[in-house]
């Protein structure tokens, strides 16, 4: 494989992705993804950057029996969960291990490719921007989100691992939310290619569970775990205290609220 993604995990980190981020941060936004697609009954769907498959379970289940869904990721753990989990009604799910930039796809071989929070991985994004219009058919279109803000929940944890776990481990954190801004997105499928091409910002509230459990189990989730598995008993106390102090303006009965927000990209061959 040509390049590596940023978001690389392993198979405990995968399980607990699906547990905590998959959960709490992506399935929300997932209905309006595959409503902005529009997907039609019968058609091909890619789900570039799938993880555990959670965009492709959905899009399986808004295509009917007569559908394809193809997941693609790079990561061998993550794709390792999709095929754990109870396979979808609907379209069968293909789940292949590829790159982004160099996908070994026929041409014009799909009618959709959705990416969910996956672009800000790929270390070669114009090339993935032309990969995706080169497997679309003609009358394809690209779905593509990214998160829009960092949000109060991820700026408190990366503020805290930079204090109790160091500078290079709140980076790492960080890149998730080290995204295209709008204008960015829309230039890079313009050069790909793409035409009428359209970002759609989209916000909502983001509920989790209390923080000083949550904040641990989900770092276990993400590229950072094996830094924070380090930490000594107290030092992950103090993190999570940490955090948990940060976002009490928040509170939300047991939990807390958080403001998030995206843009999607919406571009046609």
């Amino acid at each position: 494989m040509r390049g590596q993604s940023g978001y690389q995990v392993g198979d405990d980190a995968a399980r607990n992705r699906e547990r905590y981020s998959v959960r709490y941060f992506l399935g929300p936004w997932v209905r309006g993804l595959i409503a902005v697609a529009a997907l039609r009954p019968g058609e091909r769907v890619l789900d570039l950057a799938c993880g555990s498959g959670i965009v492709a379970r959905a899009a399986a289940a808004a295509l009917g029996p007569e559908g394809r869904v193809t997941g693609l990721d790079i990561n061998r753990a993550m794709l390792a969960v999709a095929r754990s989990l109870p396979p979808p009604s609907g379209a069968p799910v293909s789940w292949v291990q590829g790159d982004a930039g160099a996908m070994d796809l026929p041409d014009a071989a799909f009618d959709a490719t959705l990416c969910q929070q996956g672009l800000q991985f790929f270390p070669d994004k114009p090339s993935a921007a032309r990969e995706m219009r080169r497997v679309l058919a003609p009358s394809g279109r690209a779905v593509v989100s990214v998160w829009r803000s960092a949000g109060p929940y991820n700026v408190a944890v990366a503020q805290a691992l930079e204090r109790h776990v160091g500078a290079e481990t709140a980076a790492k954190y960080r890149a998730s939310r080290v995204v295209p801004d709008f204008d960015a997105l829309h230039r890079l499928f313009v050069e790909a290619g793409f035409r009428a091409v359209e970002i759609r910002p989209s916000a909502m509230v983001i509920r989790l569970p209390p923080i000083e459990t949550f904040v641990l189990g989900h770092l276990s989730g993400t590229p950072v775990a094996g830094a924070v598995a380090a930490l000594s008993t107290e030092q992950r106390s103090a993190l999570a205290s940490e955090v948990d102090a940060t976002l009490r303006p928040y509170t939300d009965g047991d939990g807390v609220a958080v403001p998030d927000e995206i843009n999607i990209a919406i571009a046609h061959p």
